[in-house]
């Protein structure tokens, strides 16, 4: 359990909370490596967190669990229980059902799973207090528009690059969720019959740049001959997934291998981002997620470069900001997501 640099920045000084449970409210980011919970008041500003590793075996019910001790872990760090919030949000990737409260189709999580599952009323039980769901995406970028790097702009693209490559989007200034999955730019395909993404098509910008392929193009080079310092870094680490700090450790000492995959990834994500601006026409993106706040804004100016032989209306490209709340705004815009909860 730690409060990063990132919690005392948007924490905005307020450090201490009373027992007193108003203008409280948990929220969780699900990631495939990692779980993150914060506990907020009314304006956004973190008062505790915690982080936990996700479990790359668990059943549905085992990272419920895992959610419910992240959550408790946060509380505690706020000075709180579980029971005194008024409320939970929890950002997921996968179909997520926010009036049913169930959580499917989810590839990067645990062993993943298919059939729906009731994660708002498992994890409310655990809690006692009421839970509602959200993309974990779509809630980061509505949180860094209403507290971050999205601030000055009335319409953006957010693109979390991390275990896969999540979108979000706000227009007019109010997110747009379109039927359901707006947004999810991962998913634009930029090599026709191209690699295998984890959704099961091919040619997919997450293909190519989610971090789970690019540890699958990893193993691959290696059992074909490759050398890399990629494993070896993750056996030191204790880890049993190529996180997002290994890569920028692999890139700071300038693996072959490593760099090239993330090369590729920047291009294949400057291809596809700028097909979704040709599309959009919005005033910004905001790269997130634990590579993009991980590489930082030298690779956002990679990006925004890669775009740019793609606009089509080069003089208006916009630019590539990256995420102000960092690795706290999944969880931060979770939070955010409960407030009306108690409204």
């Amino acid at each position: 359990m730690r409060e990063s640099n990132t919690a005392r920045r948007a924490g905005r000084g307020k450090k201490t909370v009373d027992g007193d449970a108003q203008e409280r409210w948990g929220g969780v980011d699900l990631g495939g490596t990692k779980i993150e919970a914060v506990v907020v008041d009314a304006d956004g500003a973190v008062l505790g967190t915690m982080r936990q590793p996700t479990s790359a075996e668990g059943e549905p019910g085992d990272v419920v669990q895992a959610i419910h001790e992240a959550l408790e872990g946060a509380s505690r760090a706020a000075g709180l229980t579980p029971r005194q919030l008024q409320g939970v949000g929890v950002g997921a990737p996968g179909a997520v059902d926010v009036h049913e409260g169930t959580l499917g189709h989810v590839s990067n999580v645990g062993r993943g799973w298919t059939t729906p599952y009731p994660v708002a009323g498992d994890l409310g039980a655990r809690v006692g207090r009421p839970v509602v769901l959200g993309n974990d995406v779509q809630v980061a970028v509505a949180a860094e528009h209403r507290l971050g790097a999205g601030r000055p702009y009335r319409s953006l693209l957010g693109v979390w690059w991390g275990t896969g490559v999540g979108g979000g989007l706000v227009l007019d200034g109010l997110p747009w969720r379109g039927r359901g999955a707006a947004g999810e730019v991962g998913h634009v395909v930029v090599r026709p019959g191209g690699a295998r993404c984890g959704c099961g098509r091919r040619g997919c910008m997450e293909a190519y740049a989610g971090r789970a392929s690019m540890e699958r193009r990893a193993h691959k080079a290696v059992r074909e001959g490759e050398e890399t310092v990629l494993f070896e870094l993750m056996r030191k680490r204790g880890r049993t997934r190529l996180t997002s700090s290994i890569w920028a450790r692999a890139l700071a000492v300038e693996d072959p291998l490593a760099v090239w995959l993330v090369d590729r990834a920047v291009r294949m994500l400057g291809v596809g981002l700028a097909s979704a601006i040709n599309v959009l026409d919005v005033e910004a993106v905001v790269l997130g997620g634990g590579l993009g706040t991980r590489l930082g804004p030298e690779f956002a100016s990679r990006i925004h470069e890669a775009m740019r032989p793609h606009i089509f209306v080069p003089e208006r490209q916009p630019p590539v900001r990256v995420a102000e709340l960092g690795e706290l705004s999944g969880a931060i815009g979770a939070a955010l997501l409960a407030q009306p909860l108690m409204k």
